[in-house]
């Protein structure tokens, strides 16, 4: 191999950047020549004396310009600028129409990214992921290789994970690992405890296993805690399903004495607890998960769809401990063999290289933006929300029934769901969660919002204008 080390001083452009450019110089100077082997991204790294995460980007925009080329297990070498047309991955293409079906705006969806150098960066990670298409094409074990689950253990470490390789894996979202999970836990016929008001998935997971759900009061804080003890005294759990941060649908986050209350009665009634953090990554100081207070009780599910993308159908799940790990990887392979490669070896790539942070920076700044809109429309009290949370948590009043704002709000994009989808058990209040996430632009997301302002400041009749 020969001995390289590039001098970025030679370059204007940012570091990342500056490599590819040397690159390029040395080439056509003829320091470098087609198929020399160039040093190893963490070596390189070192003896530049700058963070491996910039030459990494650097290596991803040279090989971007079609100047070198990387083989897993062999390095990366020179390949002399062939065009990248020619070598079979156009990053200008236009996105295909054909790709942009209606939106689902039901759900509740971070706001998507849009700035293009963000943008550029995504696409130049499945740029490099797909140097290694054939063998991500092929069955794989499940639970991701041993670079995803490092990955993986980089990304939960952020939140006070440490947990061993043996008790994390990647899975194909957070669906099939509660569905898996659930069926582990439970038989037909026996009791499951939520919130009150909780995350539709989860009431539907439970439907179709027939399982009974209880949901628990809450308060300003979360589940009471006194109602957990009587519920594991009376009705026998054999879980506990939580959504502890920035909860879909209300916003709360459970604060950390509340959790470590949880956590106490939990473990007085060695009652598993099922942690859906779906939202754990959005606050920039959340409170620690369940499953570092409660390890050997707690199934944490860290899905990315949230913090990265739906469409990667990726979540890291981790297991109370390596026991309990093996019934479950038999569970996940008979319902779905494996999470897909693909999608696993792109947000490897992207928490590595740092565009996972620049994604999730993006929709921080963007739903604060979106939050502040609704506070400067909507009076304080009339609704729930977290500053940094996709949406809001709205009972309604002056006669606004669910079905009449529904109906008053159809033609606009904001997403409405009643609380009916919510409520556990009991009659639904007069409620919706309304999102402010997705594809809906921020003039056209105020434009709904003045107009739903508007009208919940009168009764529904005086908002309806049918002849």
């Amino acid at each position: 191999m020969k001995e390289w080390l590039p001098d970025l001083r030679r370059s204007s452009s940012p570091r990342y950047r500056a490599i590819a450019d040397v690159i390029e110089m040395d080439l056509r100077s003829g320091v470098l020549v087609v198929g020399d082997r160039l040093p190893a991204q963490r070596e390189l790294a070192q003896k530049l004396g700058i963070d491996f995460t910039t030459v990494a980007r650097g290596y991803v925009e040279a090989k971007k310009r079609g100047l070198i080329d990387t083989h897993v297990g062999r390095g990366t070498f020179v390949t002399g600028g062939q065009d990248r047309e020619r070598r079979g991955f156009a990053l200008d293409f236009s996105p295909d129409p054909r790709r942009l079906p209606a939106v689902d705006f039901s759900m509740n969806m971070p706001p998507e990214p849009n700035d293009p150098d963000l943008i550029e960066r995504m696409r130049e990670g499945l740029c490099s992921v797909a140097s290694s298409l054939v063998p991500l094409l092929r069955y794989q074990g499940f639970g991701g290789a041993d670079i995803d689950k490092d990955a993986a253990a980089a990304w939960l470490s952020r939140r006070g994970l440490v947990p061993s390789q043996e008790r994390i894996f990647a899975t194909p979202g957070a669906h099939p690992a509660l569905l898996a999970i659930l069926n582990m836990l439970a038989k037909p016929g026996q009791v499951i405890l939520s919130e009150k008001i909780t995350y539709p998935g989860i009431r539907s997971i439970a439907a179709q296993l027939r399982l009974s759900i209880h949901g628990l009061p809450m308060d300003k804080d979360g589940i009471l805690p006194d109602a957990l003890a009587k519920a594991c005294e009376t009705r026998s759990p054999k879980a506990l399903y939580l959504n502890p941060t920035l909860q879909n649908p209300t916003t709360l986050t459970i604060p950390v004495q509340r959790r470590e209350e949880i956590c106490a009665v939990a473990r007085k009634y060695h009652l598993p607890i099922i942690e859906d953090d779906a939202y754990g990554f959005i606050p920039l100081h959340a409170p620690p998960p369940l499953a570092t207070m409660a390890p050997d009780l707690t199934w944490h599910i860290g899905g990315l769809a949230k913090c990265i993308g739906a469409g990667l159908r990726l979540a890291y799940v981790v297991a109370p401990d390596t026991k309990s790990a093996w019934p479950f990887v038999s569970a996940m392979k008979a319902n779905n063999v494996m999470a897909s490669p693909l999608n696993t070896a792109l947000a490897t790539r992207w928490i590595e290289d740092g565009t996972a942070d620049m994604i999730l920076r993006f929709i921080r700044t963007e739903t604060a933006a979106r939050q502040k809109m609704v506070a400067d429309l909507l009076p304080a009290d009339s609704y729930a929300a977290d500053p940094i949370s996709f949406n809001i948590w709205m009972p309604l009043q002056n006669g606004w029934t669910r079905s009449s704002f529904g109906a008053h709000m159809r033609n606009t994009r904001l997403g409405i769901v009643s609380a009916d989808a919510f409520t556990v058990e009991g009659a639904p209040e007069e409620a919706v969660r309304i999102c402010l996430g997705g594809p809906i632009a921020r003039d056209e997301l105020k434009n709904a919002l003045e107009f739903m302002a508007h009208a919940l400041e009168g009764t529904p009749e005086m908002a309806g204008s049918f002849f």
